[in-house]
C-alpha cells in the first residue's frame, strides 16, 4: 500500500505560518478599532489631565482581567484584549512552529524551537 505523501511540506507550512500572523494582526486590529470606537462613544468628551501620570487599573494587569471587562463591552477592556491577541499571535506562531516540526520530525528545529518557547514562555507569564 503506497504512504500517502506528506502534506506538511515547507511550502504548506510557510504559508500556514503567514496565514497565522496575518490573521493575528488583523483580528487584534478589528479588537482595539472596535474598543477604539466605543471608547469615543462613551468617553469621546471627557477632558483629561495628561500632566500627571496614571497607570493602568489594577484588572489590566491580568489577563483574567482584561478579558472579564472586555466581555462586559467595557471600552478599555476591549482595546487591551486587542493587545493581549496582538501579544499572543507570536507566541502562537512558535507554538505552531514547534508542532510543524515535530511532525515533520525534524530533532534540531524541534530542539531550538522548544528553547525559544520556553524563552517566550518564561518571559510572558514569570517574569515582570
Amino acid at each position: 500500500m503506497p504512504e500517502a505523501p506528506n502534506t506538511w511540506t515547507e511550502e504548506r507550512i510557510d504559508q500556514m505560518l503567514g496565514n497565522l500572523l496575518r490573521t493575528g494582526v488583523v483580528l487584534a486590529s478589528a479588537i482595539v478599532v472596535l474598543g477604539g470606537i466605543l471608547f469615543l462613544m462613551h468617553d469621546g468628551q471627557q477632558r483629561h489631565d495628561y500632566s500627571v501620570f496614571r497607570g493602568e487599573p489594577r484588572e489590566y494587569r491580568q489577563p483574567t482581567g482584561i478579558v472579564g471587562d472586555a466581555l462586559k463591552l467595557d471600552s478599555r477592556g476591549i482595546i487591551m484584549l486587542g493587545v493581549l491577541v496582538l501579544l499572543a499571535t507570536p507566541f502562537a506562531r512558535v507554538v505552531f512552529s514547534l508542532v510543524a516540526f515535530a511532525i515533520q520530525r525534524d530533532r534540531v528545529y524541534c530542539l531550538v524551537t522548544a528553547i525559544v518557547l520556553l524563552v517566550l514562555s518564561y518571559s510572558l507569564f514569570f517574569k515582570g
